[in-house]
C-alpha cells in the first residue's frame, strides 16, 4: 500500500536532480529524479526504483521502500534512480518503466507495488541479466526476488488496539483500493477487533475499486471518507490507503477524543504530519524498507535473492509502532495476541 502537499517539493527535486524540467502537479512517470555519488555507480549499485502512485514523500508506503534503497545507497555507494506511477498507468506504461530502468544498466530494478506483477515478469523475462524485485506480489522467475508481508497478522493486532482504545464501540476501516492485498488489511483488523470485543461495530469503506488506483493517492477522498466514519459514531479509524490516509489522519485529529491508525511507516514521526501526531495512536508498519535494502544487499554482494521471500510478524516484517506511548496501557494484551499468532495459536485470516 502515495502524495501529500509536496508538489513543489517534488518539482524543485526534480530540477535539481534530474536537471530537467517537468511540469510541478504532474503525476507521470515524467517526475522521476537520481542522485548519486561521484562515481556514477562504478563502484556501487546501481538501484532502479519503479515507484507505486504518490512516490517518494507519500508518507506511507513508497517512503518506506525508499528508506531501503537509501539505507543501501549510503553503505555500497553508487546511485539510486526512480520513476513514479500516475493513477492512469496502463501495463503497458508499467513495462517501459521497469524496461527503461533496465536498459539502463540499473540493477536492480524494484518495483514498488503489486500493480506492477505483471508487466515485471515481461521484463525480467527480457532482461535475464537483470535482477529484480517486486514489493506485495509474486513473480516467478529466476531473475526475481518477491518481497511479501503479512499484513494481516500486524492488522490484527491493530484491530486489538481499536478494541481495547474505542470508546463508543464504534471504530472503523478505510482502504486505498479493494484489491486483495488491502483486503489482507481489512480481514486482520476486523478479526482483531471482534476476538477482541465481539460487540463492537466495524464499519468498512474504500476509496477506489478495480483498476482505479486513485484511491492510494487522494488524501481528500481519505479525509472525506473518516469525517463520514467519525459523523457516524467511529472514534478509531484504520486507513490502509498511502497517501489517502495522510487525509483520513487530518480528519481524525480535529474530532476529540478520537484516534487514527497509520500504516506502512511509524507515522507519528513523519515530519509532515507532526501537527497530528497526538491523535496516532499506533501505526501497522510493514517493513519494506528491511525487505528492500536486504533484497540490493544481496545483490551487491553477488548472491541475489530470488524465489518468494516473506516477511512475518515472528521475523518483525510487521509490527505495531509504539511512539507516543498511546499504547503502553494495553502492551500486555497485545504482546499475548502477537504471541498466539506467532505460535499458531491464533491464525489470521488472509480474506474478510
Amino acid at each position: 500500500m502515495r502524495r501529500v502537499a509536496k508538489l513543489s517539493a517534488a518539482c524543485i527535486a526534480s530540477a535539481a536532480l534530474a536537471l530537467s524540467a517537468t511540469a510541478c502537479g504532474s503525476t507521470s512517470s515524467d517526475n522521476d529524479t537520481s542522485s548519486g555519488s561521484s562515481d556514477g555507480g562504478k563502484n556501487g549499485v546501481k538501484i532502479g526504483l519503479a515507484f507505486d502512485v504518490g512516490g517518494r514523500g507519500d508518507r506511507s508506503f513508497n517512503d518506506s521502500a525508499a528508506r531501503g534503497a537509501d539505507k543501501a545507497k549510503e553503505e555500497f555507494g553508487g546511485e539510486i534512480k526512480e520513476l513514479t506511477a500516475k493513477t492512469a498507468d496502463t501495463e503497458a506504461d508499467r513495462e517501459q518503466r521497469l524496461t527503461d530502468l533496465a536498459q539502463a544498466g540499473y540493477n536492480p530494478v524494484i518495483g514498488v507495488g503489486f500493480s506492477y506483477a505483471t508487466a515485471m515478469g515481461k521484463v525480467a523475462a527480457k532482461f535475464p541479466k537483470t535482477n529484480f524485485g517486486i514489493i506485495d506480489s509474486v513473480v516467478d522467475a529466476k531473475n526475481v526476488n518477491s518481497i511479501t508481508f503479512t499484513e494481516e497478522q500486524g492488522s490484527y493486532l491493530a484491530g486489538v488496539a481499536a478494541a481495547l482504545k474505542t470508546k463508543k464501540d464504534h471504530v472503523g476501516f478505510i482502504g486505498g483500493v479493494d484489491t486483495p492485498l488491502i483486503k489482507k488489511f481489512e480481514a486482520g483488523y476486523v478479526q482483531g477487533v471482534k476476538d477482541t470485543k465481539p460487540s463492537v461495530k466495524v464499519d468498512v469503506q474504500y476509496l477506489s475499486r478495480g483498476t482505479d488506483l486513485s484511491g492510494f493517492s487522494s488524501p481528500d477522498k481519505g479525509k472525506e471518507a473518516a469525517q463520514g466514519m467519525l459523523d457516524k459514531g467511529a472514534d478509531v479509524i484504520y486507513t490502509a490507503a498511502g497517501s489517502s490516509g495522510n487525509g483520513a489522519i487530518e480528519a481524525v485529529a480535529g474530532s476529540k477524543g478520537a484516534w487514527a491508525i497509520g500504516v506502512d511507516s511509524d507515522q507519528y514521526n513523519i515530519p509532515g504530519l507532526a501537527k497530528y501526531k497526538n491523535s496516532i495512536l499506533t501505526s501497522m508498519v510493514k517493513n519494506v524498507d528491511v525487505g528492500v535494502y536486504e533484497f540490493i544487499k544481496s545483490v551487491h554482494n553477488g548472491k541475489p535473492m530470488t524465489g518468494v521471500n516473506s516477511y512475518s510478524l515472528a521475523k518483525n516484517g510487521v509490527s505495531l509502532a509504539t511512539s507516543g506511548g498511546f499504547i503502553k496501557d494495553i502492551q500486555p494484551k497485545l504482546d499475548e495476541a502477537k504471541k498466539k499468532i506467532v505460535d499458531g495459536t491464533i491464525k489470521v485470516k488472509t480474506t474478510p
